[in-house]
């Protein structure tokens, strides 16, 4: 049954997560020490995730401008956004509060980042494998685009399948900024809201268009400082209800 949804003004589409427990971090027994220690997780309030990254046409639509890498081809505008530091995904995302945030199914909301365990909590999507659909990478090229089949460049959003939760190119594509500065101990803390400290370095999930499929998988972590620009990152909305 498909889950509750919205669409915004863009054309994109948000789905409903609800709340849950998940094991965060590698319960396969192969990943990195970054992913380490595992550790249970209480998603205690339900949110909307973006079922796909953000384009290009939505982000210059309210920014006035496209700073992507990949703007060839009539269907550009289709493709993630890309090349946009962390900093200037606050600025959008401030942008949309103010201009573009009528309510939702009845109830108020804020845009935002996606926490660290909320991207992974839908990326996993009721799964403890590597990716959503098992431990075999050679399964990924019919859910993401990666170093082997993406042609080096991006693709447009939503042509592959989708994960248990119709969530697509969670695998690969584009990296995505989260809330979240990036931890070295892992262990804390065990809950949905962004860990913040002092530092400007911040968490990026997901892998993208140019990593190998190690980096896809879903407790893979990464990180950037705030003003970096990649052509291999980018950027999910969460609305909040409030």
């Amino acid at each position: 049954m498909s889950r509750p949804r919205f669409e915004d003004e863009f054309g994109g589409s948000y789905i409903l997560i609800e709340p849950g427990r998940f094991t965060m971090g590698d319960v396969v027994g192969d990943g990195l020490a970054r992913e380490l220690p595992t550790h249970a997780v209480d998603i205690e309030s339900p949110f909307f995730i973006g079922q796909r990254p953000v384009t290009q046409i939505h982000w210059e639509s309210v920014m006035g401008f496209n700073p992507s890498k990949f703007q060839d081809g009539w269907s550009s505008g289709l493709r993630p956004v890309d090349s946009v530091s962390r900093t200037d995904c606050i600025e959008f995302i401030h942008r949309l509060n103010v201009s573009y945030n009528s309510p939702r199914l009845s109830l108020d909301g804020l845009w935002r980042l996606p926490t660290e365990a909320e991207w992974e909590y839908c990326a996993k999507s009721g799964t403890e494998t590597k990716w959503c659909f098992g431990n075999f990478d050679g399964d990924l090229d019919e859910y993401g685009w990666h170093a082997g089949n993406s042609g080096a460049s991006t693709r447009e959003v939503g042509l592959k399948k989708p994960n248990n939760w119709e969530l697509y190119d969670i695998y690969g594509l584009i990296s995505e900024w989260c809330q979240d500065n990036y931890r070295t101990d892992y262990s804390i803390p065990s809950k949905q809201s962004a860990y913040m400290d002092d530092s400007d370095i911040y968490t990026v999930r997901g892998g993208s268009w140019f990593t190998e499929s190690d980096s896809t998988r879903s407790s893979s972590r990464s990180y950037a400082k705030s003003d970096k620009s990649s052509d291999g990152v980018g950027m999910r909305l969460v609305w909040e209800p409030i």
